[in-house]
C-alpha cells in the first residue's frame, strides 16, 4: 500500500513539472513579443481586454507610437460592459454577446487612454509609455 502512494505521489510531481516547463517555453517567433495582455507582433502592437462583468485587465500598459490594436473578447456577454465607450477618440460601439472586436488606435501617443461601458460604470485604462 505505501509503495501504491509513493508511486502515485512521484507520477503527480513528474507530470506537474513537465506541465509548469511546457508553459515557460520560449517564444520561437522572432517578431513577436507579449507582456501580460499586450503583444507586439511584426511591429503592431495588440492590447487584449475581456468584457464581461466589467473588463479586465482594468489597467494596461502598452508602448507608445505603435500602431495599436485594441481587441476586446466577450463570452456570453449581456451586461453593459458588451457597450463600449472611448470619449477622446468618439468611439461608442456595441460588442456582440460572443466574439471578438478590434478597435484600431493609431499611434497612440504617451499618456493614458480611458474609456469604459456604456454608462460608465465600469471603466478602463491603457497607459502608453516610451
Amino acid at each position: 500500500m505505501k509503495s501504491t502512494t509513493i508511486v502515485i505521489i512521484v507520477v503527480g510531481i513528474l507530470v506537474g513539472g513537465i506541465f509548469i516547463l511546457s508553459k515557460g517555453s520560449p517564444n520561437t517567433n522572432n517578431n513577436a513579443s507579449s507582456i501580460g495582455n499586450v503583444s507586439v507582433i511584426n511591429g503592431k502592437q495588440l492590447v487584449q481586454l475581456n468584457a464581461k462583468g466589467g473588463y479586465q485587465p482594468r489597467v494596461s500598459t502598452a508602448t507608445a507610437g505603435l500602431p495599436t490594436v485594441l481587441r476586446f473578447n466577450t463570452n456570453g456577454t449581456f451586461d453593459c460592459s458588451s457597450s463600449i465607450r472611448i470619449p477622446s477618440m468618439g468611439v461608442s460601439k456595441i460588442l456582440p454577446a460572443s466574439g471578438v472586436t478590434d478597435i484600431d488606435l493609431g499611434v497612440p501617443k504617451e499618456g493614458t487612454l480611458q474609456g469604459s461601458c456604456g454608462m460608465g460604470m465600469y471603466p478602463f485604462e491603457i497607459n502608453f509609455q516610451n
